[in-house]
């Protein structure tokens, strides 16, 4: 069985000179003991994405391998084309059917937050999107990973000061790429994206049910 990602910059693995900028795919094999293949990218959303590489994950998508799907970030910056409720839920619809027809398995994720705080608490940056996913999950009965949920807390746990280190901020002549200093709060430093790796490993584990029992058939969300 192999875990195959499609996903934006979130997910996917930077090119070297941005190290350590990450997402958290590169880091989920250490956590599920099956093979990892990634194909997120920067920018992507679930219109690029099936336009540019669903195809090619498809195609190595075998009976019993799963597939982990997280947009949003992107999706909602164009709103007529990928409203949450329109064309970003259809988009999803399409793949989860697409995965289903060869007889694996898709897992729905909400999109990790952005480290915005007010006072002690983050804001909300996604609007309708997490909640589309939420219901779609259910709608379809496919597996649910909470990433929206789980990063909100991750950050108000380590509060708005510890909480920087998991994001990629880097002061000024730190990083050869970002020479004037940068303040991300939406990509991860490699530090944080091995926390939601580790999430993530742990949710898809739970999903597969690696305690010796058989895995479920669309089975429950997780949370």
């Amino acid at each position: 069985m192999t875990y195959h990602l499609a996903g934006d910059s979130t997910v996917a693995a930077c090119p070297p000179e941005e190290w350590p900028m990450s997402g958290w795919g590169p880091h989920l094999s250490p956590h599920v003991d099956r093979p990892v293949r990634n194909l997120a990218f920067g920018g992507a959303t679930t219109e690029s994405f099936l336009e540019s590489r669903w195809d090619e994950l498809v195609s190595e998508v075998r009976a019993d391998d799963t597939v982990v799907i997280q947009f949003g970030h992107n999706d909602q910056k164009q709103p007529q084309l990928l409203d949450s409720r329109g064309g970003y839920s259809d988009r999803l619809r399409r793949m989860v059917g697409d995965v289903h027809s060869r007889a694996a398995n898709a897992v729905l994720c909400t999109s990790c937050e952005r480290r915005w705080f007010d006072g002690d608490r983050v804001t909300p940056t996604h609007g309708d999107y997490p909640n589309a996913v939420r219901d779609l999950a259910a709608e379809l009965a496919v597996p649910l990973i909470d990433l929206t949920a789980f990063t909100t807390w991750l950050y108000e746990d380590e509060g708005p000061e510890a909480s920087v280190r998991l994001l990629s901020h880097f002061a000024p002549g730190e990083h050869d790429l970002w020479r004037d200093g940068l303040a991300d709060d939406t990509h991860f430093h490699e530090r944080g994206a091995r926390r939601i790796a580790a999430f993530v490993g742990r949710q898809l584990r739970g999903i597969a049910r690696l305690d010796g029992h058989d895995a479920p058939k669309g089975g429950a969300l997780v949370h």
